[in-house]
């Protein structure tokens, strides 16, 4: 897991805000003036901007513009994944299952990671289909889920998804790939994702 964590961080995606501070803040992020983006974004942070906390978060994850503290990582980030950024309960859920600031949580993580998935988030999917499929975290083992939530996960571009599916559906029947495939059509951004198939349960 401290994989797709690590390719999450390096690739987190900063969206656009109608506050010229936090813009600027991103830019400079972006441009790796880490001092600068500090300026901008520390304060956005604190008055509660979602986006600006979630920076923040990856600014101490990564030791940019501040020195790494991954407890202070932790606070910025669950700051935005109780208000609903996906991208940060991602990281809160990657945080939880490596253990990384708070005691290892595979419950939580799972919690989190699904929170995301269920808003679309293409890694949280891709992760929980890895728990689906090798029965980790306690999850139970689904091949059908597996391929549905990496069938979402390509479908918005992740490429490691693409390739599990893949794999995956060389040892799945075609009733469980039709049955995935009518799961991921069915299935819409903010609503709950199933968790239980009718076929794909069972080791293999």
């Amino acid at each position: 897991m401290n994989k797709f964590l690590y390719a999450m961080l390096l690739a987190a995606s900063l969206h656009g805000s109608a506050l010229a501070g936090f813009t600027e803040g991103a830019n400079a992020y972006n441009a790796r003036d880490y001092a600068r983006a500090l300026k901008e974004v520390a304060p956005l942070a604190r008055a509660g901007h979602v986006d600006a906390q979630h920076l923040l978060g990856l600014m101490y994850y990564m030791g940019r513009g501040v020195a790494r503290d991954y407890k202070q990582a932790m606070l910025w980030h669950r700051k935005a994944a109780e208000r609903g950024k996906a991208d940060a309960q991602y990281v809160v859920g990657a945080m939880y299952y490596t253990g990384t600031a708070v005691p290892l949580d595979h419950k939580a993580a799972i919690g989190w990671f699904r929170k995301a998935a269920e808003q679309g988030h293409a890694e949280a999917q891709h992760a929980l289909g890895l728990m689906y499929r090798y029965h980790a975290a306690g999850m139970p083992q689904d091949k059908v889920l597996a391929y549905m939530l990496w069938n979402l996960a390509a479908a918005s571009g992740n490429a490691n998804a693409t390739g599990q599916r893949a794999a995956i559906a060389r040892r799945m029947t075609q009733e469980q790939i039709d049955e995935a495939q009518a799961l991921s059509r069915a299935w819409k951004p903010g609503t709950p994702l199933p968790t239980q198939s009718r076929s794909g349960g069972g080791a293999g």
